[in-house]
């Protein structure tokens, strides 16, 4: 039986319009979802950081203020790399205990 051929329900034009629009719309969306969770950070960022005040300080209240922003730095490293380790020892172990379980085999 021959082949009949059919003809496409859209233009190949028509298709590559609606993809251009589809593609300008998903990049508008992107952009605006960009914006806001930039602005809901640099809000977010505001209401829980206080204004740094450094004007009329001297030299060693700014010294002792650079050493307390450091030691706080270092408590939060600390806190995210043990966090970090445990949360890859725990992967680790749930991997080891699957592999070693009876069912597994």
């Amino acid at each position: 039986m021959p082949e009949v051929e059919r003809k496409p329900k859209i233009t190949a034009s028509r298709k590559l319009l609606l993809k251009s629009l589809m593609l300008a719309k998903a990049k508008e969306c992107w952009e605006q979802e960009h914006e806001e969770r930039e602005a809901e950070k640099a809000r977010y960022l505001a209401e829980r950081i206080p204004s740094l005040q450094t004007r009329g300080l001297s030299l060693s209240a700014l010294q002792d203020l650079c050493r307390d922003l450091h030691a706080k730095v270092e408590v939060v490293d600390e806190e995210r790399y043990d966090i970090e380790a445990m949360s890859g020892m725990e992967g680790r172990k749930k991997m080891f205990d699957a592999a070693k379980s009876p069912t597994s085999q």
